[in-house]
């Protein structure tokens, strides 16, 4: 039995929550996920960058992702680590990182990426 509500999972034998007071169901209804667009905010080929930026923005709670983030185990490396954000969080970040010393950015985030506006 779960809470619909605050989706809680009770044994058999309860018939209501006790945290929210409404009935219990049987089966959670399934959630659609929501789609959420990503912009790219950096690129850089320094690990240690990465390390220190996710530091920061798992801090503050952005979403993010660095796609082609295993670029050091290719030799050599390639591509740069492309700083993906979610697009409403852009400008956050974009405010919290401008300040930072960071070692090697590139100065253009699309060297090596090639966008594809279906994503």
């Amino acid at each position: 039995m779960f809470c619909p509500k605050c989706k809680s999972e009770y044994r058999l034998g309860f018939t209501s929550c006790t945290d929210c007071n409404v009935d219990l169901v049987p089966k959670l209804p399934s959630e659609e996920a929501e789609f959420v667009k990503y912009q790219q905010v950096l690129a850089t080929h320094n690990a240690a960058d990465i390390c220190f930026i996710k530091s920061i923005l798992d801090g503050e709670k952005i979403d993010y992702f660095f796609k082609g983030e295993l670029f050091n185990q290719l030799e050599p490396p390639v591509q740069p680590a492309i700083l993906m954000v979610r697009q409403d969080q852009v400008d956050t970040t974009n405010d919290i990182l401008k300040d930072l010393n960071l070692t090697f950015l590139i100065s253009n985030p699309k060297i090596g990426y090639e966008e594809n506006p279906e994503t």
